[in-house]
């Protein structure tokens, strides 16, 4: 299978690291022009620098914001009026006591979670619509199937993402415009990444075995056994993005290692 994304315009939210990175990086070398996206202009310049290591002739562009505000959106609107393919993937997670986390932390939480992802897509889907094509994910998480004690706030939101992909697809029917949300389980970005050394470093031991204990202790459905990768979740995105996947829309594809135990 060949995709080729050439005459495409993506916007990667949250795009200067770990699975936002590799999907960016990944329609780059599918041909799409790519929006990377992030807080601040040095960690986009990074992204961008990066993905054109790979892709020496990709074409990109790069705006920076919190995207988890009404304004940073307006923002990246205002820089970017168009665009065939939307990835909501910009998303945080700390595990933390239900009973610790607060009325702050749920609504910060429900901003850049889930309402950075309809901003945008209020006003992008809007386009696709009109032109008769267009693509919108959103990077879930086999969280918001499985709710996790150790990060409720984290999985709810994971949750209403769903919600949210599943209605705009509704909303977009007959349209050309696919809306999906794609669910990874333990995956090893940066973020994971960076937690997992600090427990390694607490304990005495190598990051290897904290991820092995994470899977054994807190996802033993997994049937890979061991966290994905980036670029695993991201050949899903940029499949989804492609031609070849027109007819899937309304679904929650997993690249969960099979964390999840249900059989549709």
């Amino acid at each position: 299978m060949h995709i080729n994304l050439a005459s495409r315009r993506a916007i990667v939210t949250g795009s200067t690291a770990g699975i936002g990175l590799a999907i960016a990086q990944g329609l780059a070398r599918a041909g799409a022009e790519v929006v990377v996206t992030g807080r601040t202009q040095a960690r986009v310049d990074a992204a961008i620098a990066h993905i054109r290591s790979d892709v020496a002739q990709a074409r990109l562009i790069g705006v920076a914001g919190d995207l988890g505000t009404r304004e940073g959106a307006e923002h990246l609107i205002a820089q970017v009026r168009d665009a065939d393919i939307l990835v909501n993937n910009l998303g945080i997670f700390e595990p933390k006591a239900f009973a610790d986390i607060s009325d702050d932390e749920w609504l910060h939480y429900f901003d850049v979670n889930v309402l950075s992802g309809v901003r945008l897509s209020r006003h992008y889907a809007r386009g696709m619509a009109e032109r008769g094509w267009g693509r919108i994910q959103f990077i879930s998480s086999e969280s918001g199937v499985q709710i996790p004690a150790e990060m409720v706030h984290y999985g709810v939101t994971k949750t209403a993402q769903l919600g949210v992909s599943r209605g705009l697809a509704e909303t977009l029917a007959g349209t050309g415009v696919t809306v999906n949300a794609i669910l990874p389980g333990p995956t090893r970005s940066e973020g994971v990444g960076d937690f997992f050394g600090k427990i390694a470093v607490e304990k005495g031991v190598s990051l290897e075995q904290v991820e092995k204990d994470f899977i054994a202790d807190h996802r033993p459905s997994s049937l890979i056994k061991r966290l994905a990768t980036v670029d695993e979740v991201a050949n899903m995105s940029v499949y989804l993005a492609s031609e070849q996947a027109s007819a899937t829309t309304g679904a929650a594809v997993r690249v969960d290692g099979g964390v999840v135990r249900s059989i549709v």
